[in-house]
This record gives structure tokens, sequence and C-alpha cells, in this order.
């Protein structure tokens, strides 16, 4: 599988401190990955990209991302290098992929980009070949006619911006100071999983061989972020996704980091598929099948209340699936190690978790 990390800021940060520098930094994961025990795929070498916004408005650069990816190993390409030392942004996409779709090609690495909107995605689609057809009859010509590569995460993605048309967001249209905001992503995200797993499900009746799909979503406009830790299953864990606020991301030892947290403000806020510190009080678990949302600088957490939610948290899921596909967490669970209350969400009848350190 692949591994993705998402940096969001009050201010800007040099790329360096995300993708290099650290020891456990996403790059070096690409090659040396903690959690990643499949040893069919052992490495993240097919390519990589990394996304950011600019950080004041320019017309002339307009509101979309810069993204750079190359086929190449990420650990091997000197031109990332160079840009990372030069490069600050308080908004950041990067992705190293170990395929499972499509083939070695620049139009199949991440992060996908549609004007101002930014994707990735750790995982798969179940039966995707069986249920390709349904993507493009389902969709609008113009988010059916953007998809350029042969991954199902680029499907995903214009499945997704067509479930925000549908919403009566226009994906093309400048997101603006506040963006989209974060209740629609949210919601055309959870159709989107909708969708797909309505689909694998027709594909696999009868199918004993059938595998579960794990769908670990990342998309922002520029200023809100929503990204999913999903999995079709009740019994099994999704792949693996943690995040980490604080005031500052600190090097206190050449390749050594950690979230330093002088109040209770999120400065800094981080998500990714493997810790990028060896702290382990740096970073709590997502939840299996759960929706994270950064709107501005807090973090919510949702859980996807479907056919495979678990109301008892305590109820242990397996990590044979995400293991075999290299996969598994050795981090706690938030609700083992943190107190805090879940009032209801309105209309959605779901609980919500603001998380504040």
């Amino acid at each position: 599988m692949c591994r993705f990390l998402i940096f969001k800021g009050r201010d800007p940060i040099l790329l360096a401190h995300l993708l290099t520098r650290p020891e456990h930094s996403i790059i070096n994961q690409s090659y040396d990955s903690r959690l990643r025990i499949d040893t069919r795929r052992p490495i993240n070498g097919d390519g990589f990209g990394v996304g950011y916004y600019t950080r004041e408005a320019d017309p002339e650069l307009g509101d979309g991302p810069c993204v750079f990816c190359a086929t190449t190993p990420a650990w091997n390409n000197m031109n990332l290098a160079r840009l990372a030392e030069k490069t600050k942004s308080s908004m950041v996409f990067a992705h190293v992929r170990a395929s499972t779709a499509g083939v070695l090609s620049e139009t199949n690495c991440h992060p996908f980009t549609f004007h101002s909107l930014m994707f990735m995605h750790n995982g798969q689609i179940a039966n995707f070949h069986r249920i390709k057809r349904k993507f493009a009859s389902h969709m609008k010509d113009e988010y059916f006619l953007f998809v350029q590569g042969g991954t199902d995460s680029e499907w995903a993605f214009a499945l997704f911006l067509d479930c925000l048309d549908k919403l009566g967001v226009d994906p093309s249209r400048p997101a603006g100071v506040n963006g989209f905001g974060h209740e629609i992503i949210r919601k055309a995200m959870l159709r989107t999983i909708q969708y797909i797993k309505d689909w694998s499900k027709q594909c696999s009746e009868g199918d004993p061989d059938d595998e579960p799909s794990l769908l670990n979503f990342a998309v922002t406009d520029g200023k809100s972020v929503i990204v999913t830790r999903y999995i079709t299953s009740r019994t099994e864990e999704a792949a693996s996704l943690h995040f980490s606020t604080g005031s500052k991301f600190i090097e206190y030892e050449p390749g050594q980091y950690k979230m330093e947290r002088r109040d209770r403000r999120q400065d800094v806020i981080l998500v990714a598929s493997e810790p990028l510190t060896f702290e382990r009080s740096d970073w709590v678990t997502v939840p299996t099948n759960s929706i994270l949302t950064i709107n501005k600088q807090t973090v919510l957490l949702h859980p996807i209340m479907d056919e495979y939610y678990q109301a008892d948290p305590s109820v242990p899921r397996s990590s044979n699936f995400a293991a075999s596909r290299g996969l598994v967490s050795p981090i706690v669970e938030p609700q083992a190690n943190t107190n805090v209350n879940l009032p209801p969400l309105e209309r959605e009848g779901r609980r919500r978790l603001s998380i504040t350190v």
C-alpha cells in the first residue's frame, strides 16, 4: 500500500521538515516503513507526489495547488530534495506510492488535483475492475473526461467531484477565502464511500473470495481538510492513520523531531499513515471507520455509522487483512487513553469528537 502525509499550520513550514530531514520522514518511509510487513511489496517505490498551496492568493497563480510528482523512487530524486529545502507552505499533501492498480506513470501519482481541490488515497477499491463501468456511467462527462490515469484512486476522486457537483457546489469555481465549507466536503466524501461500497457489494454477491475495500481518502480545498479511515468490514481494521497537534513541530537533534505543546493551541496539525516521530505521546490513532475534519485549526472526528460501524469500541477488530496488505499499527486506539465527551451530532445521528491538547 501507499503512505500519505498532511500538514496544516497557522504558519508555513519548510517542506524539508516533513519530507526529507526527519529520520522517519515520508520519504524514508518509502523504503523503511515500520508499519509495513508486506513482503510482496516491501517498499513504496512506484513514484511520489507532493502538493502545496501558496500562502497568499495571487491572481496570476490562481487558488489551486502546485504539484510535483515523478515515477522515480522518492528517496532517489534530487529535485525533490532541492525543492524541499527552498519551499514553504501552510498546507501540504505528500504521497509515496506502492501500486495496486494502474501502471507506473506520472498520471497515476498522487495527489490528484482539480482546480482548487487536491486528493489522495491509501488503500484499494475491491472489485474495481468489475465496477469501473459503474463509475463511468454514473458521473457527468466533465468528470469522466477528467480521468487521465488508470488507478482506482483517480476514479474515486472523479466520483467525489461528481458528488460535490450534485450537492450544488461547482468544483471548478474558485474555493474563495473560506473554501467550499467542511460540512459539504464531508458530505460529498461520505456519499462517495456509499457509492463505492454499494457497487462493490453488487459485484461481489456470492463470491467467497471477496475482499473488503480500504478507503483512506484525503481531500482539501486549501482551507478545510477531510480524511477518512475506512474499511468495508465489521471485523477488520482499516489501513493505519494517525494525527498529531501542537504549537510547533521541532527538530530537537539532527533527524529527530517532536511535537511541541506549549499551550492548548493547535498551530500545527499533522495527519499521517505512519507517524513521523518516535514519540508515542505525539500521536493519536484515528479509529477505524471514522472521518476526520480539519476546520481552520480544529480537529473533529466523526464515526461513519453504517452497516460496518461498531457501536461498542471495546469490540476488537482483526489486523489480519491490513497486515496482509502491509499495514499494521502498534499505536493504541484513542478510546484507550483519551478522556473526552462525545456530544450528539445533529442531523446525522453521529458522535463528534473535538480534540484539543
